[in-house]
C-alpha cells in the first residue's frame, strides 16, 4: 500500500510539473527544432550519412532534459547564487580554445573544443547563457540604483569583459550577439535613454577608428561586398551569392523537400549550418522562410511575455537577455543569408546544425521556463517528491 501511495505521489508531482510548465514556449521550440532537424537532414543528404540529423535529435532530447532539470528542481535565484562557478566554468572553457582550440573547415576561428567520440563543443555558446545569469544577478543587486554612475560603469565593465574575451578568440559574431544581450538587459533594467543615445553617438564618432584600426581587412571586405556584391562573387561574396541563387530558385513554394537543385548538389557553403535559411528557401520556398521567421518571432514574443509576468526584477532581466540572444542571432543570421548584413558566422536558433548550439539554446529555454513557473507563489518541484 505504501508503495502504491509513493508511486501515486510521484506521478502526481510529475503531472503537476507539466501542468505548470510553459507548454506554449516548449511547443514552439520543439516544433522549430524538429523542423530544423529535418532541414539539416536534407542539407546533409549528399554526404550519405544521417549522423548530423541524429546529433540534432539527440541534442533536442538532451536539451529537453536540461529544461526539466533547470526548471523542475531549483529556482532561478538559487542558480544565480552559483554565478561565480557558472561563469568560471564558461570562461575556463573559452580560455582553453586559445591553447587547444579547433577550427572547423571553412573558418579561421579556433572557437571549438574536441570532445570524445569525434564531437566538438563551442564554449562561447555556454558563455552567452552564463553572462545572462551573472548579469541579471548583478542588475538585481543594484536594483533601482542602476543609473548611478558608479553602478552603470561597473555594469558596463561586466558587459565588456565577455565581449572582449570572445573578440580576442576570433569569434566576432558571438561577441556581437553578447553585445545585443548586454544592451537588451540594460534597457530592461531601466537605464535611461540618454545613456544609450550617448553610447550611439560615441560609436559614431569612433567609427573611423573602428574601421581602420579595430577591424581587419577581411572584416572590412565583408561589409564592402554588401554595397557592391557583384565585385567579388568568386571570393568574399561567394557564400551569399550562392545563398541568394538557391533562395531565388525556390520561388514561392520551393522545389520540395530533398529536391533542391543547389542544396542537394552541396552548392551552398555551410548550407546545413550558417546558411540553413537558404536551404529552407530553396526547398520550401518563400512560404517556408515565412514559417521560419514566424517561429523565431513567436519564441521572442513568448520570452517577452514571460519577462512581463516575472515575479521580480531578476526574472525580468533574465528573460530580456534571452530575448536579446534569440532575436540577435535570428536577425544576424537571416540578414547574412539575404545579403543585408555581412557574413559573421552566426547560427539560426533551432534550425542550424550543431549539438552544442542546440543544448545551450535549451539551457536558455530552461531558464525562461523556470522564470515562468516562478510567477506564482506555489511552485511544484520534482525533488520534493516523497
Amino acid at each position: 500500500m505504501l508503495g502504491v501511495c509513493a508511486v501515486s505521489n510521484i506521478l502526481g508531482k510529475i503531472a503537476d510539473y507539466f501542468r505548470e510548465t510553459d507548454k506554449v514556449l516548449l511547443s514552439i521550440c520543439v516544433f522549430a527544432s524538429l523542423f530544423g532537424s529535418i532541414m539539416v537532414m536534407s542539407a546533409t543528404r549528399h554526404t550519405g550519412s544521417l549522423k548530423q540529423f541524429f546529433v540534432q535529435l539527440i541534442a533536442l532530447v538532451g536539451g529537453l532534459v536540461l529544461v526539466v532539470l533547470l526548471s523542475g528542481f531549483v529556482d532561478y535565484e538559487t542558480i544565480a547564487k552559483h554565478k561565480f562557478i557558472i561563469a568560471g566554468i564558461a570562461v575556463v572553457l573559452v580560455g582553453l580554445t586559445f591553447f587547444i582550440g579547433y577550427a572547423p573547415p571553412g573558418t579561421d576561428d579556433k572557437a571549438w573544443l574536441w570532445l570524445p567520440g569525434g564531437f566538438t563543443f563551442q564554449p562561447s555558446e555556454l558563455l552567452k547563457i552564463a553572462f545572462i545569469i551573472t548579469f541579471s544577478s548583478h542588475v538585481n543587486a543594484v536594483r533601482d540604483a542602476v543609473n548611478k554612475p558608479l553602478n552603470l560603469i561597473l555594469l558596463c565593465v561586466h558587459g565588456v569583459l565577455p565581449i572582449a574575451l570572445i573578440h580576442f578568440q576570433g569569434d566576432d559574431g558571438s561577441a556581437l550577439v553578447i553585445g545585443f544581450i548586454f544592451l537588451s538587459m540594460l534597457f530592461a533594467a531601466g537605464v535611461k535613454l540618454r545613456y544609450f543615445i550617448g553610447a550611439a553617438v560615441s560609436v559614431a564618432v569612433m567609427s573611423p577608428i573602428i574601421w581602420f584600426i579595430v577591424m581587419n581587412d577581411d572584416q572590412r571586405r565583408r561589409i564592402e561586398i554588401l554595397f557592391n556584391p557583384e565585385e567579388d562573387l568568386y571570393g568574399g561574396g561567394w557564400q551569399q551569392w550562392r545563398a541568394r541563387i538557391a533562395m531565388a530558385n525556390g520561388g514561392l513554394f520551393g522545389k520540395g523537400l530533398f529536391k533542391g537543385d543547389f542544396i542537394q548538389a552541396n552548392a551552398v557553403p555551410e548550407q546545413h549550418n550558417d546558411f540553413i535559411f537558404a536551404s529552407i528557401g530553396e526547398e520550401l520556398g518563400l512560404i517556408g522562410l515565412i514559417a521560419v521567421c514566424a517561429l523565431e518571432i513567436a519564441v521572442c514574443v513568448r520570452l517577452l511575455i514571460v519577462a512581463h509576468h516575472a515575479r521580480d526584477k531578476m526574472g525580468l532581466i533574465m528573460c530580456s537577455g534571452l530575448f536579446g540572444l534569440f532575436a540577435a542571432q535570428a536577425i544576424l543570421n537571416i540578414g547574412m543569408c539575404v545579403s543585408i548584413l555581412p557574413v559573421i558566422g552566426i547560427t539560426l536558433p533551432f534550425f542550424s546544425a550543431g549539438g552544442s548550439s542546440m543544448l545551450c539554446t535549451y539551457l536558455g529555454i530552461g531558464l525562461a521556463v523556470n522564470v515562468y513557473m516562478q510567477r506564482n507563489q506555489h511552485v511544484v518541484y520534482l525533488n520534493e517528491m516523497h
